[in-house]
């Protein structure tokens, strides 16, 4: 066929593909229960009890209750539901509640403000020295690059191939790249690596390559060899297998510029190792190495291009802690033909295992054993032979002498060995994809990470795969334990490595994240509203301490609100007749909130209509809202009420703001004088406000915030 010409992989079609909207919305973790802790930006922590309709003016509304300390009731508008956050700090803490109208929360939260920045300000004056150094600026791609990338057996999955665009455009700029790449085990990340190292070959450079244990190290060597075969690249590996006088001679032509690209442990930080011309740096599951490790990194890449990989993702909300000095890529989406890996936990029993291994040997496939007590390894490989007694059994682990460790794992690859009992020396990276059964003895002893990296050693090609974990009765285990290996049957899709490190978050509580001082907040505040605070303090720094840095950035939004408000005495709201279930209305109303685009919006529109029939006219006006609040917070107004058929707008409260110097004030005066008659302006207190009298309805409010945002923007 084809596929034997052309040595390529025949695509299969899997029954349940994978969607895109299932992986990412956490929908399933940030679904809010009566009686959940939820947070409030503006007045603290409160319990989440349910949805109400409220009366305005004889029509009907929907809103959020919100009960505080001493029964007090907070009702939250649906329009300004971006302010609530679902409170995660460690499970089964209780968190204080707060008190309606008392300052202890706008304290706390000043406070974290204060402490947040000061992190905040090292980061972006590292990322502000990154981004004043002069790398190299990689030429475009050459002929070479492109056959390389056409030459790969699998075809690019589309995170995969913007993953790879990415590292290349930011290699082409002059200033030098901080990338991570973000993906699930078994996703293609090291084919980025691949084409990255070979982009700066191309280029008369050096590209290394670190990873975090020595069969890693064999393993990248061999499938960068496979790839890079037929190109004019040297490529060699530095690990302790390695004889002292073979590492000198490695290190000798390292410094003479003969090997192009090359891979090693820890080892390639050592003081010996001398790059004649190093041009990129790829670092492969960066979380293993100590913190030494990365000092010395840090020295290593002030002005080398990097290029991080890592598949213990890291929450999409930790990016933020990242942006300060990184550029986070994330690839979801997995190969063709791939399968969820099937996981179960179960308790020892002979039995079962000798099942479980017959069950893969006799399909021709090969089992991992992972039992992490070097000691016990031996026990453990004769207790396997007796239950198997016609398999060849081997075992390994990382103190066996270099020759032997490589040996056996070698002969394992070679299929001369069914089962192999090995420490989990073989959790990072490595690939062998005719091992589809993976049973962890004591797992509850492995953190979530660990585990989720194990089961990712099986399941690399078409077939069905196996993971077991065996451990005490679950009820014996303590609370955390338990959690983990739940985490783990509950999430066994592909890609589902988010969800895992989103749990993780949950079960161990989210400690210091950017350093040892503040974990305390978040105990206090919940994770996500400390990631919204985070956020205003970034933006806040941005504006004051660091304006040149940003020039460009501000100048695209340049925005003095950073919200709009907006209340109306119009029934607008999710009709009970259009969606029942209280949960799923809340959900869509938050998603609603969240809608960034119009694309998305339509695509919104487009889901509810094929869901739930034709969308009435009280969610028509839910859209408009949304829009109209785009559309004022670039006009810069706080606040939009609309009663009695009339619409004030409230200016900027802060009466100093440059605000009213700006273009834009400026413009939407000239527009209230020739672009319509219907608006006048009001001073009440303070504040400026505009009054625009017989606007009935929502598509009216549309209709006129257009207009006036048409002329702010007709000429600028």
């Amino acid at each position: 066929t084809d596929h034997q010409v052309f040595q390529r992989y025949h695509k299969y079609k899997v029954k349940q593909a994978f969607s895109k909207n299932k992986a990412l919305t956490l929908k399933t973790l940030r679904e809010l229960q009566p009686g959940d802790y939820v947070t409030h930006i503006d007045h603290g922590v409160g319990v989440y009890s349910g949805l109400q309709k409220i009366d305005a003016n004889g029509r009907l509304q929907e809103a959020v209750r919100i009960q505080y300390k001493d029964g007090d009731l907070l009702y939250v508008n649906i329009s300004s539901l971006h302010k609530i956050s679902k409170y995660s700090g460690k499970e089964g803490s209780v968190p204080k509640m707060n008190k309606l109208g008392s300052d202890v929360w706008s304290k706390l939260k000043d406070k974290t403000k204060k402490q947040v920045k000061d992190i905040a300000t090292n980061l972006i004056r590292l990322y502000a020295q990154r981004k004043a150094q002069e790398g190299f600026a990689h030429g475009p791609d050459t002929y070479m690059q492109t056959e390389l990338e056409a030459s790969f057996i699998y075809e690019d999955t589309p995170d995969q191939a913007k993953a790879s665009e990415d590292v290349k455009r930011d290699m082409e700029k002059p200033s030098p790249m901080d990338r991570l790449v973000c993906g699930d085990v078994g996703f293609g990340k090291t084919e980025i690596a691949v084409r990255a190292a070979f982009k700066t070959c191309n280029d008369g450079k050096q590209a290394a390559v670190l990873v975090p244990t020595t069969i890693l190290a064999y393993q990248h060597y061999k499938t960068f060899g496979d790839r890079l075969k037929d190109f004019p690249v040297t490529v060699d590996f530095i690990n302790r297998f390695k004889s002292t006088k073979e590492k000198k001679e490695t290190y000798k032509k390292l410094a003479e510029g003969k090997i192009d690209i090359i891979i090693g442990t820890h080892a390639l930080l050592g003081k010996d190792v001398k790059f004649k011309d190093l041009g990129v740096l790829i670092i492969d599951e960066e979380q293993k190495f100590g913190v030494s490790a990365k000092e010395k990194l840090k020295e290593l890449r002030t002005n080398v291009d990097s290029l991080t990989l890592t598949a213990t993702p890291i929450p999409r909300t930790l990016q933020f802690s990242l942006m300060g000095a990184r550029d986070l890529s994330i690839i979801n989406t997995p190969p063709p033909n791939r399968q969820p890996i099937q996981t179960e936990v179960t308790t020892f029993n002979e039995d079962a295992i000798r099942d479980i291994i017959y069950y893969e040997t006799e399909r021709g496939g090969q089992v991992f054993f992972i039992h992490n007590r070097v000691k016990g390894l031996a026990e453990m490989k004769s207790f396997v032979q007796g239950l198997c007694p016609d398999l060849s059994i081997a075992y390994a682990h990382g103190q066996m002498e270099g020759d032997e460790l490589e040996d056996t794992i070698l002969d394992f690859m070679d299929k001369k060995y069914d089962v192999l009992i090995c420490t989990n020396i073989v959790e990072s990276g490595v690939d062998i994809p005719n091992v589809n059964t993976i049973i962890v003895n004591n797992a509850h002893q492995f953190g979530l990470s660990d585990l989720h990296q194990l089961r990712g050693r099986v399941g690399r090609s078409n077939k069905k795969a196996f993971c077991y974990l065996i451990a005490p009765p679950v009820s014996t285990l303590p609370p955390d334990s338990r959690k983990r290996l739940n985490t783990l049957e509950q999430y066994s899709d592909l890609g589902s490595g988010f969800q895992i490190a989103m749990r993780d978050l949950d079960i161990r509580g989210a400690g210091n994240l950017l350093g040892g001082e503040q974990s305390g907040f978040i105990a206090e505040i919940g994770f996500e509203m400390y990631q919204k605070i985070l956020d205003e303090a970034i933006r806040e720094l941005k504006r004051k301490d660091f304006r040149d840095l940003f020039r460009e950035e501000i100048r695209q939004q340049d925005d003095y609100v950073s919200d709009t408000s907006i209340d109306t005495d119009l029934e607008i709201l999710i009709p009970d007749y259009y969606v029942e279930s209280i949960t799923e209305r809340l959900s869509l109303y938050s998603r609603l909130d969240n809608c960034e685009t119009e694309e998305d919006l339509l695509a919104f529109h487009q889901e509810l209509q094929d869901r739930f029939g034709p969308v009435p006219s009280q969610v028509e006006d839910l859209f408009t809202t949304v829009r109209v609040r785009k559309m004022a917070v670039e006009l810069g107004f706080e606040k939009l009420f609309l009663k009695n058929e009339t619409l004030k707008c409230f200016f900027v409260s802060n009466p100093d703001s440059p605000y009213f110097q700006s273009e834009t004030f400026n413009r939407i005066l000239e527009f209230l004088q020739t672009g319509t008659n219907k608006g006048k302006l009001k001073q009440v207190g303070k504040n400026g406000i505009l009054v625009v009298e017989d606007i009935a309805n929502m598509t009216e409010l549309h209709r006129f915030i257009s207009k006036m945002l048409k002329h702010v923007k007709k000429e600028s």
